[in-house]
């Protein structure tokens, strides 16, 4: 029999990475006093299906660490050894570690060998020297000696059913591979991919029918999720097709409003494939804060709120580090030391809350601590070292936005935390570039909030249509604030620049026909259409010629199909067939002139 193993290794790894996930999630969720017997056994199941599959496929490296380390686990489970705080760092080193050698495996990288034999001599130093003396498991892992006993039948941990009889042999391959010469035959890659199910609980059997879930390539799904788009493009097309017929066939008008009706309802069950929930980002912060807190010294219980709540899954890759380093910046520079805390009156432990909420077509995500806040005093006070232009009467929102500058620290020592000033900018233009804007408040010795609001996806926009000319662009509602058509009398100009006077605030008013270099209709804002943008940098107006209308677009990226054009984000194609630009809120932002809006 010939068979080729290569083809199984991505099934291996996401099952292999679920398992090391589950292991680190229940260790930290765990009560070292009364630890709960399904979350011990769930934990030996993902070392012992670890462990198994590494053999069939010639992991060494795994299954030398797994092999050990459930041993040690099965003590544990089986109350030989009492759990301790000690005991559960030390396994949460293991699986770091473990996570180190997964990953040099599907990168096709050098095994840290010195790191695995540290890792496997720390394990059997705990375990006791018996280990050693312990014959080989041929069956790595998957097979058990015989039941003798009635305290021997669970050896098996559920995974196995009772030794089938010959003529049931050629089942165990489920169709995958030739039946075998002999009576008995190798577990396959199969076997390895549907023992242990996706929450940690045994799976008897593991016929296809009984699945609920199916694992598809990305690449698969996207090209689905353009496929849709194209449709609805084709769809909008039809559309207005239609409407050029000024509605003379009821049937025909019948048969178009049905087709968009099902043509949306496609669109939406496709993108729903892409949405996973985020509490794939915020369960790697319960041992973010535990090891962070520990090194500090500081006492900090993690909430966790609306983890099942859902956004693209490209979203959810690129949110892991700027979510990583605000939660670091909490714990740092936010949380105090609990006899600061106590002589504040507040409890020594410090919390920090991580939650996620949809708010119409956005989700916004929020990290709250009930920390210090921010200083104000030194922020201004730094900002002036740093030779920015600040003065003593700027508002909070504008104060707090200092922090975002590159370089800006106020930390009094460099430590490999933080103090080296990289970082809230970056992470402000990771936010932006994902189409995000990210907002703080703060309030003194109660500590501060920071608001990342996101678009649910970055496949489709909800836009507003505008028109310059004979051109239109879609701005992103999640930008908008409103749009108005001034009266004269509320339009000033200073140094050659439109200002809009909305409720005692000036706006500066951007014209989009200059940047886009368009022929438009209207050139004075008394004439056109003022569009309020808010931006994570300012606020702004607008110049647009008239409204076209809220829809919903894909986006089209014009780098790939053309070149990068300033000031937009995207493409899109319009119902008409005419290309449609997307703008980039923030980089325009850019081009508005800096004004003082404390104008009086």
């Amino acid at each position: 029999m010939s068979v080729e193993l290569n083809q199984f290794h991505s099934v291996f790894f996401e099952e292999s990475q679920e398992h090391i996930d589950t292991m680190e999630r229940l260790l930290m969720s765990m009560s070292v006093d009364n630890p709960e017997p399904e979350d011990l056994n769930c934990i030996f199941r993902a070392a012992h299906s670890i462990k198994g599959a590494s053999g069939i496929f010639g992991f060494d490296a795994l299954g030398q660490i797994t092999h050990i380390m459930e041993n040690l686990l099965d003590q544990v489970r089986k109350g030989q050894r009492p759990l301790s705080n000690d005991l559960v760092d030390q396994f949460l080193g293991v699986i770091d570690c473990l996570r180190q050698v997964l990953d040099s495996y599907r990168n096709q990288q050098d095994i840290d060998w010195p790191e695995v034999e540290r890792t496997t001599s720390l394990l059997e130093s705990i375990l006791g020297a018996a280990v050693a003396d312990e014959p080989p498991d041929d069956g790595f892992g998957f097979f058990d000696q015989p039941a003798t006993t009635d305290a021997e039948a669970d050896d098996d941990f559920g995974f196995f059913d009772p030794p089938a009889v010959a003529q049931a042999s050629d089942e165990a391959g489920w169709g995958l591979f030739e039946a075998a010469d002999t009576d008995t035959a190798t577990p396959t890659a199969a076997q390895v991919a549907g023992a242990p199910g996706r929450d940690g609980n045994p799976v008897k059997k593991a016929a296809a029918g009984e699945s609920s879930t199916i694992r598809v390539d990305v690449e698969k799904v996207d090209s689905l999720i353009n496929l849709v788009g194209e449709l609805v493009i084709t769809q909008s097309m039809l559309k207005v097709l239609g409407d050029d017929l000024g509605g003379s066939n009821s049937r025909l008008g019948s048969a178009l409003a049905e087709l968009e009706r099902h043509t949306r309802e496609i669109q939406e069950s496709v993108m729903s494939i892409r949405m996973m929930p985020v509490s794939f980002v915020f369960n790697r912060f319960p041992r973010v804060v535990r090891d962070l807190a520990r090194k500090l010294e500081k006492q900090v219980e993690l909430v966790l709120e609306g983890e099942h709540t859902e956004l693209d899954k490209g979203l959810i890759e690129k949110l892991v580090d700027p979510l990583t380093h605000l939660v670091r910046n909490s714990i740092d520079h936010g949380i105090e030391r609990p006899d600061v805390r106590r002589d504040r009156g507040k409890p020594e432990t410090g919390t920090i809350t991580i939650s996620a909420a949809q708010r119409g077509g956005t989700i916004q995500i929020c990290i709250d601590d009930d920390g210090a806040g921010l200083n104000r005093e030194r922020i201004l006070g730094k900002a002036r070292e740093n030779g920015l232009s600040v003065n003593d009467d700027m508002n909070d929102a504008d104060v707090w936005d200092l922090i975002f500058q590159p370089g800006f620290s106020t930390a009094e020592v460099v430590t490999d935390v933080s103090g080296r000033g990289v970082g809230m900018d970056v992470v402000r233009r990771n936010i932006q570039q994902l189409g995000g804007r990210v907002n703080i408040a703060s309030r003194a010795l109660q500590g501060s909030t920071i608001t990342i609001t996101l678009p649910l996806t970055l496949a489709i926009v909800d836009g507003m249509g505008v028109m310059v000319g004979d051109q239109t662009f879609i701005i992103p509602l999640v930008s908008i604030i409103e749009s108005m058509r001034p009266y004269p009398e509320n339009i000033e100009q200073l140094a050659g620049s439109a200002l809009l006077h909305v409720r005692d605030q000036f706006w500066p008013v951007l014209p989009l026909y200059q940047v886009m270099d368009a022929v438009p209709q209207h050139t004075s804002p008394a004439d056109g259409i003022v569009v309020l943008i808010e931006t994570s940098k300012r606020r702004y107006g607008l110049l647009v010629d008239e409204l076209v209308g809220q829809q919903q677009v894909v986006i089209k990226s014009l780098e790939q199909h053309y070149k990068r054009v300033p000031g937009a984000a995207g493409a899109t194609i319009m119902g008409d067939g005419s290309v449609a630009l997307i703008l980039d809120v923030e980089s325009l932002a850019d081009v508005v002139p800096t004004l003082d809006e404390e104008i009086a």
